[in-house]
């Protein structure tokens, strides 16, 4: 399917699989995290190109914005789309499962996030659980934005806690060029449209969980999801028109890039809080920070406001722009390699659609 990057394994049991026994339910590890992005990457360059914006728009990108490219799963000459959400799904899925000398068989549950299904029904979860081969297990898809993918950790996080299945396999990504109208004139709209050209991109991801200790696989040490989006006005809008409304003239998607601005940095930093008062963890003692990602510079921004200067950042938005539930599986899969015993690691992710507070704490044993 010409989905590009490779992954990075993640573990592997003493004998090349992950080992199957006994159910520990108090303990969850992460096996594995493994990505898929559709080539090549489109820079601002290219996009400036495409839309006759010129030099200074791509200055203004670059310096303002940060991020230099991301992935589309479209031709910009022909506005034929090359991937879809399955597509990407499965590739990550399958590396996932690979990485850690699974067959698809030994799934016990399936779970994924993502904000823009390939369709309204069926759930795309379950046209990728069937090019996998897999069957007679429970799947379940999240309708959610960018804290979706650890809502999606989160689910089958609980499911192994039930001792009713030992491994699961959690898929995130978003394909969202169907959404947008690339006929537009795009230095003719208004910011709010605008700026989604610049952040935005395709991309998928997926991690494989399970109830057994495994050398290099840390412990799920806490999942945080929390709503709080009561009397906000939404921070982003991604319509989904059927025949009966595609000609009423809204948008395809809008964005208050300034809300997000100023809410993003200040729920960042009061999920960082929340994790390591639970924890009873001190900054000091964070060896890893997986920062939202937004765009590049809000990244660096958030980054520098937590104040966690001994903590490696590990961020990817800068090439694979915001490609929505796939970025915490992009993040991870960058971390795996470099995590030692005992190292410490928080992943935050916030969802500015209605505003949802997410977090992932890790720690290596």
């Amino acid at each position: 399917m010409g989905a590009s990057r490779t992954c990075r394994p993640g573990i592997r049991g003493l004998n090349g699989s992950v080992e199957r026994g006994h159910v520990h339910t108090s303990d969850i590890y992460l096996y594995s995290a493994c990505t898929a992005l559709p080539g090549p990457p489109v820079d601002n360059a290219a996009l400036a190109r495409r839309f006759g914006l010129g030099a200074l728009w791509e200055q203004w990108a670059d310096t303002f914005i940060g991020t230099r490219s991301r992935y589309l799963a479209i031709c910009l000459d022909t506005g034929e789309i090359s991937h879809t959400l399955a597509d990407l799904g499965e590739t990550a899925a399958r590396r996932a499962l690979s990485a850690v000398g699974l067959l698809p068989g030994a799934v016990d549950v399936v779970v994924m996030g993502t904000a823009t299904p390939d369709a309204l029904m069926p759930a795309t979860v379950n046209m990728i659980a069937d090019r996998l081969g897999m069957n007679h297990l429970p799947t379940y898809q999240l309708q959610s934005g960018c804290a979706g993918a650890i809502g999606a950790l989160d689910v089958a996080y609980q499911a192994l806690l039930t001792g009713r299945h030992e491994t699961a396999l959690v898929v995130g990504g978003d394909v969202g060029v169907k959404h947008y109208d690339f006929s537009l004139d795009l230095a003719a709209l208004p910011p709010e449209q605008q700026v989604n050209a610049l952040l935005f991109g395709v991309g998928a991801g997926a991690a494989v969980l399970g109830t057994q200790p495994a050398p290099g696989a840390p412990r799920i040490r806490r999942l945080f999801v929390e709503f709080t989006g009561l009397g906000r006005p939404p921070g982003q809008v991604v319509e989904w028109f059927g025949q009966a409304d595609r000609g009423s003239g809204r948008p395809g998607g809008a964005e208050d890039y300034k809300a997000i601005e100023e809410l993003v940095p200040a729920m960042a930093g009061q999920i960082l809080r929340a994790l390591l008062d639970d924890l009873d963890w001190k900054q000091g003692e964070l060896d890893f920070l997986l920062p939202p990602q937004l765009s590049g510079r809000m990244s660096e921004r958030i980054a520098r406001e937590l104040a966690v200067p001994e903590a490696r950042l590990v961020s990817c938005v800068h090439e694979t722009g915001n490609n929505g539930n796939a970025l915490v599986f992009h993040q991870l899969e960058r971390l795996l390699p470099q995590m030692s015993s005992g190292d410490r690691a928080i992943a935050i992710a916030v969802e500015s659609s209605k505003w949802i507070k997410a977090g992932l704490a890790l720690e290596a044993e």
